[in-house]
């Protein structure tokens, strides 16, 4: 299956929590391994299916994600691709930080 990126994804590993949209209750922990302004990756067990759209919480030491996505790639027992759909402004810059500050630790290597 092709996966289709929107421009570049920076190494990430964080905790989080997807829940499907519907059912917030039936969140799953997962933990995010690439970040993008525009999606993330996230492995778990137990990916939704193509087209789920998801409530994705990330924690990273202090502060913490929040954002509306859609599931666009899935690798059964591995993983998903996100491709976020709804970020509010506070959490918008909380991303940029996370992404200059995973460039940073990637221009060092």
């Amino acid at each position: 299956m092709d996966e289709k990126r929107r421009g570049l994804r920076f190494l990430f590993s964080a905790p989080a929590e997807v829940a499907p949209e519907n059912s917030p209750s039936g969140g799953i922990a997962a933990r995010i391994v690439e970040v993008s302004p525009h999606g993330c990756y996230v492995e778990t067990p137990a990916p939704f299916s193509v087209q789920t759209q998801v409530v994705l919480k990330i924690f990273n030491s202090h502060e913490y994600f929040e954002a509306k996505a859609t599931v666009i790639h899935v690798k059964p027992a591995s993983g998903m691709g996100l491709e976020f759909r709804e970020i509010k402004p506070h959490f918008r810059t909380i991303l940029q930080r996370w992404i200059v500050a995973a460039l940073h630790d990637q221009k060092k290597t």
